[in-house]
């Protein structure tokens, strides 16, 4: 598992606070959903796959039109490789992603009948198909308690206290122990969210943030306007 550098270490959060937490997380936003586009699991997978290093935003202006006209397994296995990576050439390493794909696409053809899986041991024996792209199918497609740690998480997770942790291995098993029962199927939505657009990466936007007086991040490391 991936090793990445944690944000200002922070002191662990109480159960309390976690509980107080997740509940003006929900308040706020009752529903969280992916911002990936799909219409079904199989495109969500393939969303997913397609999202490694590259925007949620650049894979849905991709698959928009991909989809719409190639939206199964054997769609887009008979569009072939060649053509899948002309459609998909604004997504970084889309060559290595549309070769993946395509493998992946026959799999679930030849083995599964053109479903995606419902098991991690299936889903991580795809090509393309990590611990993280696992937990996010998982997740939200079969409402399974898996918690996708990407770098939002991460930081989300070592700055508030809520699940400190060195790895992202570390902070997947301290959020599946920590974050209440209640919340745990939408626990990952809440927190890639709040990483994205409050918690962000350089300059936390502490004052808008709805969890600032929960959160242990130091006050010395906030920003100060």
């Amino acid at each position: 598992m991936s090793i990445v550098k944690a944000p200002a270490a922070s002191r662990p959060m109480n159960p309390a606070q976690r509980q107080e937490m997740f509940e003006r997380l929900r308040a706020a936003n009752p529903e969280p959903r992916t911002e990936l586009e799909y219409d079904s699991t199989f495109q969500l997978l393939i969303a997913v796959i397609l999202s490694a290093q590259a925007t949620d935003r650049s894979v849905n202006l991709a698959t928009r039109p991909l989809f719409a006209s190639h939206a199964t397994p054997q769609a887009l296995l008979e569009l072939g490789e060649e053509d899948l990576a002309e459609a998909i050439k604004t997504i970084g390493l889309y060559r290595t992603k549309a070769k993946n794909v395509i493998a992946t696409c026959r799999i679930l053809v030849e083995q599964y009948g053109g479903e995606v899986p419902a098991s991690r041991e299936a889903l991580e024996a795809l090509p393309g198909v990590g611990r993280k792209t696992a937990n996010v199918v998982l997740n939200t497609a079969f409402r399974q308690p898996a918690m996708a740690v990407d770098t939002h998480i991460f930081r989300v997770a070592n700055r508030t206290g809520l699940a400190p942790g060195k790895t992202v291995l570390a902070v997947e098993q301290a959020l599946l122990k920590r974050v209440p029962k209640e919340f745990l199927l939408d626990a990952h939505h809440w927190l890639i969210l709040h990483g994205r657009y409050v918690c962000v990466a350089r300059r936390p936007r502490c004052r808008q943030c709805g969890i600032a007086d929960l959160c242990r991040y130091p006050e010395s490391a906030r920003p100060k306007d």
